[in-house]
Order: C-alpha cells, then structure tokens, then sequence
C-alpha cells in the first residue's frame, strides 16, 4: 500500500489522554448548567470548549490507530476494526440512551417532577413510545445533552474511506473537508433530528474538527512546524485567546462590553455551536498551538500525581463520557429536589468528578487483570497440549 503519510513516533503520546480526559471532565462540569460548575470548564473563558477538543482528538486517535493498521495490513483489516469500534460505541450509546431515558421517565413521574419531561426531550416518549424509541435506535432522537455520541458515530462511521484517501492525498481530502465545511454553513446544511429540528452538532461542520485532527497526523503537523516555531504565530495566537476571554466575559460582564463595537458583538455573540464558527476552529488552534509550544510530548510534568485521574480518565474515554452524561443529570436532578446552593454545587461537582475517576481507575485495573489471566490461560493451554516443552525448555 503506497502512502503519502508522516506518522508520528510510535511512542504513546501522553497528552492525548490528559487532554481527552480534560474534555470529559469539562462536558460533564458543563451539563449542570446553570451552576457555579460551568465557570470550571473553559467555555466561560474562551469560543471553544469541550467538545470541540474531544472531537479533534478523537479525529487525531482514530487515525492514529487505525491508519496504522491500514498502512501494515490493508484497507479490508483497517476498516473492519474502525468499523468494530463505530459498533462499540454506537452499543455505548444505546445502552445510555435507554437507561438516561428510563431514569428520566421514572424519576419525572414517581417524584412529581413533571417538568424534566421536556426539559430533557423525552416527553413524546409518554405518547409514542415505540416511534420514540425507534428514533433513538437511529440517532435521530436526542435528549438533552446526549448529542456529542451520535456525532462521534457518524464520523467514525463515515471514516474509513476518508481515510483511505487521506492515506494517499492528505491534502486534497483536507481541501474537500473544508469546502464542506463552507458549503454547509452557507447552505445551511444539516441533518434532520425528531420529531422536528436539526442536529445540535452539525456532522457536516463539525467534521472540520475531526478530519483536521486526521490530516496532523499524516504530516499536517510536520507541515506546519515552521508555524508551532514562529514567534509571530505565538503573539497572534495569545493576543486572539484575550481577545476571546474577555468577549466571552462581557456576556455575563456588561463593564466589558463597552470595550467592543456592536458589530464585533453581533459576529461572535452568539456562540454558533451548531456550525462550528470559525473562530471556535481558531480558538481550538491557538490553544493547540500553545500546548505543542510548551508542552512537548516528553515533559516531565505530565509524570506529577495532579495530572494521573485526568490522564486515567482519558484512557478509559468512552465509559468515562457515557458515565458523566448520567452523572450529570444524576446532579441536575439533586440540585433541582434537594438543594441549589453553592456548597451543593461544589459537592456534586466533585462527587461526579470522583466517581468518573474511580471508574476509570477500576476498568484501567480489570483490563490488566484480563490481560495477565489471557496470557496464564494460553501458558497453560499450551503446556496441556506439550507437557514436555517447558521442562526441555528449562534444560536447554
């Protein structure tokens, strides 16, 4: 197989998982809205937040892994296996679609608290429960804040001959990713969701995000090291995330606003999610930019004790993010019937925090244990089948 690709060195890059655990810690934080936990998470103090970085990095694992593996094996044995982990979290998905549905019917409805219903876009579940259902089976029905799976599984899904050809043309397939981007936030493309609407995460967007992520890894990062070096780079990239801390401010600040014109204002406010603005996309980059700057995939740092339940979290990503979603409206649901308080907030905040590391911990510490007893059971199975070889071996 004949590729056009700079792989990366085959050393685990530590940061990846750091920073994906920093971005299901920040979606979590961020969906109990409404409390003082949202001012923990970056999109108080900037245009991006943890989404997108959880996007762009899984664009960058995904390719990582599986391009790899194309490259070593071929398209058929590449795809499969992306293929494999696109079923494995579309199960993910599905298992929490059910059981965050059923919660919310069941807590809405045995505790009198009706309201949670529609606040969660769930309540056509009372009316038409199997059409309901059904929607969700097909990722069109998504309650509130179960929107970042099916986006993840759309992209994965669509992946493989993306990357095929990102394996030969980087480039191009990066050119046509941006002209998508272009078309469908000026044509206004997206896909339908139910019963009415779109997409909160437009795939069509926010697949910027993803294939960007692919292309460093295939040498985009190698093109663009003059860039990470320039010290012009650097200045306009500090100066744009200030620019951007203090217009995010001003929304909940009014002294700041006078510090900007009302044009600026109607360009960046508000936030466009659902697209993916391009200035989400440059505030992702500076921020990119300043860690690949300053922090170097052999920084000592990334060994100190403070860093491990983010590193741990991120390597056990998928049932950390599953988790968290549950957790989050497990908090909501505390806050909304017991107390709102700010030492309420802080508690479950880090209430959630912790059980999202322990988990993380627990599943890092059985797949071990399932690794030691796989390779005991094959020891032992092939001793069963040459009682003779490990004594010949031991005399030799």
């Amino acid at each position: 197989m004949q590729v056009d690709a700079i792989f990366p060195t085959t050393q685990r890059d530590v940061r990846l998982d750091l920073f994906r655990g920093l971005a299901n810690w920040a979606i979590f934080l961020g969906h109990i809205s409404g409390t003082i936990l949202s001012w923990f998470t970056t999109r108080n103090y900037g245009f991006s937040d943890g989404a997108d970085l959880f996007v762009f990095i899984s664009g960058y694992t995904a390719t990582l892994v599986f391009g790899r593996m194309m490259v070593a094996h071929g398209f058929v044995i590449g795809a499969t296996r992306l293929m494999r982990r696109v079923w494995q979290i579309y199960v993910a998905h599905i298992l929490l679609f059910v059981f965050y549905v059923t919660s919310i019917h069941y807590v809405a409805h045995n505790f009198d608290v009706p309201h949670l219903m529609d606040q969660f876009n769930v309540a056509r579940l009372m009316e038409y429960p199997v059409e309901t259902l059904s929607q969700g089976l097909i990722l069109r029905l998504k309650p509130l804040n179960l929107d970042v799976l099916p986006l993840y599984i759309v992209l994965m899904g669509l992946f493989p001959p993306v990357l095929w050809l990102m394996l030969r043309w980087r480039n191009l397939v990066m050119v046509g990713s941006v002209l998508l981007y272009v078309a469908a936030r000026y044509f206004q493309w997206n896909l339908h969701a139910y019963p009415a609407g779109v997409w909160y995460f437009n795939p069509l967007t926010w697949q910027l995000a993803f294939v960007l992520g692919a292309w460093l890894v295939l040498g985009g990062a190698h093109t663009l090291r003059f860039v990470i070096q320039s010290r012009l780079a650097l200045l306009l990239s500090v100066g744009f995330l200030v620019f951007a801390l203090l217009l995010t401010l001003s929304e909940r600040i009014p002294e700041l606003q006078k510090m900007f014109p009302a044009m600026v204002m109607e360009v960046f406010v508000p936030n466009d999610k659902t697209n993916l603005a391009p200035y989400r996309m440059l505030h992702l980059a500076s921020l990119t930019l300043l860690v690949v700057r300053f922090m170097p995939s052999d920084w000592s740092g990334l060994n100190w004790p403070v860093f491990r339940p983010l590193i741990k979290c991120g390597q056990q990503s998928l049932a950390v993010f599953c988790l968290g979603v549950f957790l989050s409206f497990a908090a909501h649901l505390a806050l909304d019937t017991i107390s709102n308080g700010i030492l309420a907030q802080l508690f479950v905040g880090v209430a959630g925090l912790s059980i999202m590391t322990g988990v993380a911990y627990y599943r890092s510490w059985s797949k071990q244990v399932d690794k030691l007893l796989s390779v005991r059971m094959d020891g032992a199975a092939r001793e069963s089948r040459f009682p003779g070889l490990r004594g010949a071996d031991r005399t030799s």
